[in-house]
Order: C-alpha cells, then structure tokens, then sequence
C-alpha cells in the first residue's frame, strides 16, 4: 500500500519569511504541531515543529517576533513521494530518526504528511478488520 493512500492531505503550510511568533499562533489556531514550509512554487523547503520553537526560539531566548521560520525550520525537507509503499517510508523514518515525512506529487509539489500515527491508525484498522474475521468463524 502507498503513503498516499493514508497520509493526511490536510496540511498547514507556512512561509519561510513569516516570524516564529505567526507559525505559533497558527498551530494553536489549527491545533498542529507541524506546519511545512513552502516556496513559491507549492514545494516543500522545510518543516517547522513546536519543538523547533521550543527549543530554537524559547530555549536560545531568540525574539519569536524577530525571529524567521527559515531560520528554526528543519531543512532541507525529508520528502516521499505519495506511490512510495508505507513499509520503505517506515524505513526512512527510522534511519533518519523522523516520526513524519512531507508528501509530494510527481512535480515535487506538497500533498499531504504522513506521520507515525497515521501508519498505527492503518494497523488498527487492519487489527479489528482482522478481528471481526475470526470471531465471524468462532463456533456458536
């Protein structure tokens, strides 16, 4: 099965120019932890996290006002592309230590970010799927 099957198509984005006090606001806003960073072509250049913030504004008392995304953000993007099968994309989250990556359409533009939580969502599903199978053929 592909990424792109279960990633989210949702996403926040952010520009790289706006400060860390913006992308704050819109993850509460948007109640995200993770916005992308976009250039002016829709392609990822990079993530932002609330860990970022926390650790590259507050923790270096950076002014959050002052302070750029595409300086915090992570960079350069860990992208997929939505065909890539969910288990290589597992793969590449645990060699890189990621517990996300950027989704992106065969242009390299964004379509969705799939994260580690997605993949469990799809292992639930497929665990009840197989739950209900075999109390279907329990004895009466």
């Amino acid at each position: 099965m592909s990424v792109g099957r279960i990633c989210t198509r949702v996403v926040e984005t952010i520009d790289a120019d706006d400060n860390a006090s913006v992308a704050t606001r819109r993850m509460k806003t948007e109640r995200v932890g993770t916005l992308v960073v976009l250039d002016g072509d829709g392609r990822p250049q990079g993530i932002v996290t609330d860990r970022d913030i926390a650790l590259r504004v507050v923790g270096e008392r950076r002014d959050a006002e002052k302070t750029a995304v595409a300086d915090i953000m992570s960079a350069p993007v860990d992208a997929i592309n939505e065909d890539t099968t969910i288990d290589w994309a597992l793969h590449r989250m645990a060699d890189r230590g990621v517990r996300r990556l950027v989704v992106v359409d065969d242009e390299g533009r964004l379509s969705g970010l799939l994260s580690v939580d997605d993949v469990l969502a799809l292992l639930i599903e497929e665990a009840e799927d197989l739950g209900a199978l075999l109390r279907q053929q329990l004895p009466a």
